[in-house]
């Protein structure tokens, strides 16, 4: 079944490439982009338009800031409890990159 609209659609687009508002727009005679996850093109381009990372680089950054912290400190209860804690983001790590491909 057809879109109710559909005939003032039609109409509306045929006017305007008449008019030639179609002509000469950005990446006109280019190929689309690449796309290798279709069914999740849109959701993906708008998490990275918000400024989303995927889990693994969140992780990244949190597993830095770790080792700087462990870095700093020196009380040896605090070293280990930051050491388990790195372990714990490297698996999470491993397991967010492999779920992502």
């Amino acid at each position: 079944m057809d879109h109710p609209l559909i005939d003032l659609i039609n109409q509306k687009i045929a006017a305007a490439e008449a008019d030639g508002a179609f002509d000469d727009l950005p990446g006109a005679g280019k190929p689309l982009p690449r796309c290798d996850d279709p069914e999740n093109a849109l959701l993906n381009r708008l998490v990275k338009d918000s400024g989303g990372v995927p889990e693994f680089v969140s992780l990244s950054r949190e597993l830095a800031r770790l080792r700087e912290e462990l870095r700093e400190t020196g009380d040896r209860t605090e070293r280990l409890a930051i050491l388990k804690e790195m372990s714990m983001l490297e698996a999470r790590i491993d397991i967010a990159r492999r779920a992502g491909r």
